[in-house]
């Protein structure tokens, strides 16, 4: 991250020039005061400089980039990834030799993944951001998987005339359940419990 300190007579004089020398605005950097600054007995006895250290900062894609790299890192695992963006979303895909690893049992280990990353990018951006997690095309066959299943249970609700309630699911996969039956003339869903335990569950229309 690029960074300077400087000191001055003030604390904005300081920033100031730090701005000059870094090329950016106010609103492009985090500004720290290290040292207010005095200006002492008659202004010169005991007066002390003002010093700052500014940042410039950093982009949801850099934060992304450099969040992702560092848990891959500690996951030892041999993996590439693609960051893109796609309206309020940010999409992360993984692809190589240990990209299964990534995966897990019906996706676990990447819907984790994805819970942590999303955490820690928030929490550094300090502001809302919403990632996608992906590893060679897993969540569109996922969701083809998904949207199966969702037929198949409403039909089962329609001729057994009782709720059917699925395993926990991460929100992106509720929202397609319901999207897929949202249109059904027979059954309706719902979201129940909490999060990350959050289910749907599929009724009948009385």
């Amino acid at each position: 991250m690029k960074h300077i300190e400087i000191e001055a007579g003030s604390v904005e004089e300081a920033v100031k020039e730090a701005l000059i020398k870094l090329g950016a605005r106010r609103e492009e950097v985090d500004i720290e005061v290290i040292e207010e600054g005095s200006r002492g007995f008659l202004g010169i006895i005991g007066s002390r400089l003002a010093r700052v250290r500014v940042k410039i900062k950093e982009t949801p894609r850099e934060v992304i980039e450099r969040t992702v790299r560092e848990i891959i890192y500690a996951m030892g695992i041999d993996v590439s990834f693609n960051i893109s963006q796609s309206g309020l979303y940010w999409n992360v895909d993984f692809e190589g030799p240990d990209v299964r690893l990534l995966i897990g049992r019906r996706g676990d280990t990447l819907n984790a993944l994805q819970f942590i990353v999303n955490m820690i990018v928030n929490k550094r951006l300090n502001e809302r951001v919403h990632l996608i997690l992906d590893a060679e095309g897993y969540r569109r066959r996922r969701e083809e998987t998904l949207r199966r299943l969702a037929r198949r249970l409403s039909e089962r609700v329609k001729r057994t005339k009782k709720d059917v309630v699925l395993e926990p699911m991460t929100p992106q996969e509720r929202r397609i359940i319901h999207m897929e039956l949202k249109e059904n003339p027979w059954v309706f869903t719902v979201s129940e419990g909490e999060e990350p335990y959050r289910k749907v569950v599929i009724s009948l229309k009385r």
